[in-house]
C-alpha cells in the first residue's frame, strides 16, 4: 500500500498481510503475545486503507480462537 502525503505518492509504502474485500485488515503474526506495537502496525494500516476492522491473528497459540484480537477503529 503506497503512502500519500500532500499529493505525493510514494511507493515504499506499508505491506498489509491480506486485505478482505477493502473492507477488512488482516495482520499474521506468530509470536507468544501481541505487543502494543502490533497493535499500532495494525491500527495504522487501518488508517491508511480506510478499513474500519482489523484482526491480528497470531498462530502461535494451540487454539486459533485464543490468538484473535478485533480491532476497530
Amino acid at each position: 500500500m503506497p503512502v500519500i502525503y500532500d499529493e505525493v505518492k510514494m511507493d515504499c509504502g506499508y505491506r498489509i498481510d491480506i486485505l478482505v474485500e477493502k473492507k477488512v485488515v488482516i495482520e499474521l503474526k506468530v509470536v507468544e503475545n501481541f505487543t502494543d506495537e502490533h497493535i499500532a502496525q495494525t491500527l495504522t494500516y487501518l488508517r491508511f486503507s480506510g478499513c474500519k476492522v482489523g484482526l491480528l491473528l497470531n498462530f502461535y497459540k494451540k487454539s486459533l480462537k485464543d490468538g484473535i484480537k478485533r480491532l476497530i477503529l
